[in-house]
């Protein structure tokens, strides 16, 4: 018999079809706090004022105007104003020459003829570096001083179209923020101005000089100084000699004194009559040339203003004015008494304007109208 073969494997029916998983039951929704939406993109912070990025590189060829200097209203006010001393002065030249002629022979002319034409003198180079040498103790700036000032003069010069190598660089050795334009060519600046200023703030002062050339402000000044001069002396020489002669005849006699009073007042109405008034004048004349010297600063700012330093130029005038309210709370604490500002009299003679008078024509250059 033979034995029983085992049964065939049982094959698998067909593939049972997936189930779909189970998805949970409905959940009611809950409130859900809404997403924050991003926050907007803050504007990026001003570049800081503390540099200039210089667009002019060395020997790039700049535009140059074809008038580099003129005179402006303030200029010519400055020379009318300065009429009366000129005169004055004429007669002082005329009387010398004639006291000379008669010790010497030379005719009076020559010498009154030498002196009119000594003005243009303002314009001589070797003057005006005797003139910024000895008069205003500047000094020529050293390599290092020259290697950091000359490419902010060459920016400066390169935005007005003006031919900066005209003009004679100058350093005077202070630890006081100051800047000179003076005679035909003279920009200079402390020490303290080019070691401590930022490139920018340094260049708005350049500026502003560079505007009191431009406009005719610093020759006509110093023209209208060199005229007056020797009346100037003269005055200065009578006032001088009455005071000591009134001294004297005080220390021996008041009868005496009281007569050469009377001998001054005399002479004083003689002159006043035969010039027709023009000592007079002159008593106001610093009142005159002080309000056209305020007019000349504010000019001088808005030429720098219009090359787009008046950012600049208004930091500056902060900082000068947070430097000196710390010097007055120095002053306070050190004496226990309180700053006293300057009178009205005082302000009129200034030649400058207050800090804020200046920011306040700086206004439509930092924020124009649209």
């Amino acid at each position: 018999m033979y034995p029983q073969s085992p049964p065939p494997p049982a094959y698998p029916t067909a593939h049972p079809q997936p189930q779909p998983p189970a998805y949970p039951a409905h959940q009611p929704a809950t409130a859900q706090p809404p997403a924050p939406l991003p926050a907007p993109a803050r504007p990026a912070p001003p570049a800081p004022l503390d540099d200039l990025d210089y667009q002019i590189a060395p020997g790039t060829r700049v535009h140059l105007k074809a008038q580099q200097r003129s005179a402006d209203a303030t200029a010519f006010g400055q020379l009318a104003l300065h009429v009366p001393g000129f005169l004055m002065s004429l007669i002082v030249v005329l009387l010398a020459a004639t006291i000379l002629e008669a010790l010497t022979g030379l005719p009076y002319w020559i010498v009154t003829l030498l002196w009119a034409a000594s003005g243009a003198l303002v314009f001589h180079r070797p003057s005006e570096d005797f003139f910024a040498r000895h008069l205003l103790r500047l000094q020529r700036p050293l390599p290092h001083e020259l290697a950091a000032l000359a490419p902010v003069w060459r920016e400066v010069t390169a935005r007005a179209g003006v031919d900066g190598g005209r003009y004679e660089l100058w350093i005077e050795d202070s630890d006081h923020l100051n800047a000179y334009a003076a005679a035909g060519h003279i920009v200079g600046v402390t020490r303290y101005a080019l070691d401590r200023l930022p490139r920018s703030q340094l260049a708005a002062v350049l500026a502003h000089e560079l505007g009191h050339h431009t406009g005719g402000h610093a020759w006509s000044g110093l023209l209208g100084w060199w005229y007056a001069l020797p009346g100037r002396i003269a005055w200065r020489v009578i006032r001088a000699v009455t005071v000591v002669l009134i001294s004297i005849t005080s220390f021996f006699s008041y009868v005496a004194t009281g007569i050469l009073v009377i001998v001054v007042a005399v002479v004083s109405f003689a002159t006043i009559t035969a010039t027709y008034g023009l000592p007079l004048i002159l008593l106001v004349m610093p009142y005159l040339m002080a309000a056209v010297g305020r007019r000349a600063e504010l000019r001088a700012d808005q030429h720098a203003a219009a090359l787009g330093f008046a950012p600049m130029l208004a930091q500056m005038l902060h900082g000068v004015m947070a430097a000196e309210e710390q010097e007055k709370q120095a002053a306070l604490a050190a004496t226990g008494k309180p700053f006293t500002e300057p009178g009205a009299l005082n302000r009129l003679l200034s030649t400058h304007p207050d800090h804020r008078t200046r920011l306040h024509h700086l206004q439509p250059y930092l924020h124009p109208a649209r």
